[in-house]
């Protein structure tokens, strides 16, 4: 046991001691600050006027544009379209309204010297719309006021479990999805990390000299818990930092400045949109209902879960490559394949949680890390039943537990082999192997 700790605290402080796990480690928090620091300098920042010009034939729009903040619309006559340079007198762009046949409109045309952004276009194409629209139900003697009345707008809220729990599938969507994504990339990055170490170390003969005073399975132990460790670290380090990002920002930005980040525009006006608001609340009230100590507990657990399953696999297939390293191709497609269609399974179970897809994927060892994390911010005991959780946690133990055993028999032989391309029909023999 006291090998295997010092193999573990070798392969951790040789991985931590590196200026690429500091780089990684800090990588990842700077993401999410940039995804939530810009939005908010762009908001607040200064952004320039657009003034635009109107030539209306039909006299249907005069005085019809809003000015919103940053776009003012001027109403020209007597202009001759081909001739009239809109840029010398400070306009951004130019839109032409010919005389219009309500029942077929065409013709109306934007003028501008580059391509217009998507919010310039969009609000205009919505208010001719909506001038066409308010026309057309005036000329059919529709009261407008009177239909919008008829319209329902309803809001229907989803309960589920005994205790009628609002949730959002959208919310439980996003967790689920980001979870099982982040497990994925962790099986494939720290996999791949043991599978590379244990290559250099059989490639450069230095596990010939380890092995010397330790067992082969105590070295593939020591190396696979070791890197363990430093993807716990890391894991760790960045839900630190990232909640103390949120603590920080309201220090920094203002409450209605958050909350105009949130709607998606600029600095909120006086009034607001209060349904927009209310809609934000009830997101935040739903994020705060998902049981974040149950979902980061078990994303831990299948985080180290998943992990020790496959490592197990990664250093057996690093004991089988010589110097030739084409064979990695080859001897990784076995153990990639399942964390593909793992996280193909996934993608499925964000959408339906409680297929039976989504049931055999979170319960069989080699998908369940990535499809159990997508199922588990829906509910617990409401979609994923308790003894969903139990059996999945149970397999995956006694799955890694098997795996591991048997990538040790490989890897006892493989380790110490050289000069012969070995297949995994041969390798899969040495498991029955007596030694």
């Amino acid at each position: 046991m006291n090998k295997i700790l010092l193999i573990i605290k070798r392969e951790f402080l040789t991985r931590v001691r590196k200026r690429s796990f500091l780089v990684v480690t800090l990588l990842i928090p700077v993401f999410f600050a940039g995804l939530l620091i810009i939005p908010i300098l762009i908001a607040t920042s200064g952004s320039e006027d657009k003034r635009i010009a109107v030539v209306d034939d039909s006299h249907l729009f005069l005085g019809r544009f809003p000015d919103s903040k940053g776009t003012y619309y001027k109403y020209l006559t007597n202009i001759k379209i081909d001739t009239f340079k809109y840029e010398q007198y400070g306009y951004s762009g130019l839109l032409y309204i010919p005389e219009l046949d309500l029942k077929r409109p065409s013709g109306i045309t934007y003028y501008s010297s580059g391509q217009p952004g998507i919010g310039v276009e969009s609000n205009i194409t919505k208010h001719v719309n909506d001038i066409i629209e308010e026309k057309r139900l005036e000329n059919a003697g529709i009261d407008r006021e009177k239909l919008a009345a008829a319209k329902s707008d309803i809001t229907i809220d989803f309960k589920s479990g005994a205790d009628g729990k609002k949730g959002n599938s959208a919310v439980a969507y996003g967790v689920g999805y980001a979870s099982g994504f982040i497990i994925y990339i962790i099986l494939m990055f720290f996999g791949m990390a043991v599978m590379r170490g244990v290559m250099e170390e059989k490639v450069s003969r230095i596990a010939e000299v380890m092995i010397s005073s330790v067992k082969p399975f105590q070295l593939m132990m020591g190396k696979i818990i070791g890197i363990a460790g430093v993807g716990l670290l890391q894991f760790l380090i960045w839900v630190v930092l990232i909640f103390s990002l949120q603590l920080i920002l309201p220090l920094f930005f203002s409450a209605e400045t958050l909350h105009a980040v949130s709607e998606g525009g600029g600095v909120m006006q006086s009034g607001g949109n209060a349904a927009a608001i209310d809609a934000i609340e009830k997101v935040r009230y739903v994020i705060g209902s998902i049981n974040w100590t149950l979902i980061i507990s078990c994303f831990i657990f299948y985080f180290l879960g998943g992990y020790l399953f496959y490592s197990a696999l990664f250093a057996a297939v690093g004991s089988l490559v010589n110097e030739d390293p084409t064979d990695v191709q080859s001897l990784t497609f076995p153990i990639t394949l399942p964390i593909i269609i793992g996280l193909m399974i996934m993608i499925s179970t964000v959408q339906n949680p409680d297929s039976q897809l989504a049931f055999w994927g979170s319960i069989i060892p080699f998908t369940s890390p990535m499809v159990m994390m997508a199922r588990l911010p829906y509910g617990v005991p409401g979609t994923v039943p308790y003894w969903h959780l139990a059996l999945s946690m149970v397999l995956l133990v006694v799955g890694f537990l098997g795996m591991t055993w048997m990538a040790g028999k490989i890897y006892r032989t493989g380790i110490l082999m050289y000069g012969k391309k070995i297949t995994w029909k041969e390798a899969i023999k040495w498991i029955g192997k007596k030694y």
